[in-house]
């Protein structure tokens, strides 16, 4: 797994000189600026609702009154680093919500966008077949769907374990694993769908690679932390990357089938 997660990351700086040799820049520009103002937008409101719903949450259970009054410096120190960890995962949870309407939203965009990639990789002409983009479109949004509620089950649990003391501060590290494995699940099925692969057997097929799509989620996640060049970049760079990795990934296995 660790050789295919260096590939996905590797796959972005294949990325930025395809993008820039091929002239793809208005593909990556203009959805990236509409996602980075709808970005700033969401994570604004989504921050007041986090700090809202832990004081919520410490009023209803009573945990404010308590540590106020029996509460040792100790004590106060957990249940803050505890109140951190939940505020980060959901803000992690809102943020993998935005991300999938942004996926359904931009859905054309990003299958026009993989479908071109691919066929200057294989050196072809680029012919815009209708119906198989429509096809890609609604394939994109049914993974997204799909990815979105099993996400958000694992997130729900994952919430949970955070609200226990000193176990709980591993949680983001974990929460941040499943938002980087799904998000590169989806930009991964673009290709795949090309490939003629059916939901399941693309879902299978992500299911043994898992290093491609946590990869691909994990370079995507750390470009938002360059402010708004970051944000423009990143969602179409994780479609560019996506489709290149894939392309490598098979060049290892048929130079190991021929070893």
């Amino acid at each position: 797994m660790l050789k295919e997660i260096i590939i996905a990351i590797q796959s972005y700086y294949k990325a930025h000189y395809f993008i820039r040799e091929h002239k793809l820049w208005k593909w990556i520009i203009i959805p990236g600026i509409i996602y980075t103002a709808l970005f700033i937008i969401s994570m604004y409101f989504f921050g007041r609702t986090a700090n809202t719903f832990i004081e919520w949450l410490s009023l209803k259970t009573g945990l404010k009154t308590w540590l106020d009054k029996y509460g040792t410096g100790f004590l106060g120190f957990l249940f803050t680093v505890a109140g951190i960890i939940l505020w980060l995962i959901q803000m992690l949870f809102y943020f993998s919500l935005f991300k999938y309407i942004w996926l359904i939203v931009g859905s054309p965009v990003y299958a026009y966008l993989s479908e071109k990639t691919d066929s200057i990789i294989g050196n072809k002409e680029f012919e815009f077949d209708s119906k198989q983009f429509i096809k890609d479109i609604f394939r994109g949004i049914k993974i997204s769907v799909r990815n979105s509620l099993w996400q958000s089950v694992y997130m729900i649990s994952i919430i949970v374990l955070s609200l226990i003391p000193i176990v709980g501060w591993l949680t983001p590290l974990l929460a941040l694993l499943v938002e980087c494995y799904y998000y590169g699940f989806s930009m991964l099925d673009y290709s795949l769908e090309r490939k003629k692969l059916t939901a399941a057997d693309s879902i299978y097929f992500i299911g043994n690679h898992k290093g491609l799509a946590i990869g691909n989620g994990a370079v995507f996640y750390v470009m938002h932390i360059l402010p708004v060049i970051g944000w423009v970049l990143a969602p179409a760079y994780a479609v560019v990357a996506a489709t290149l990795s894939l392309h490598d990934i098979k060049e290892v296995m048929i130079a190991q089938t021929n070893i």
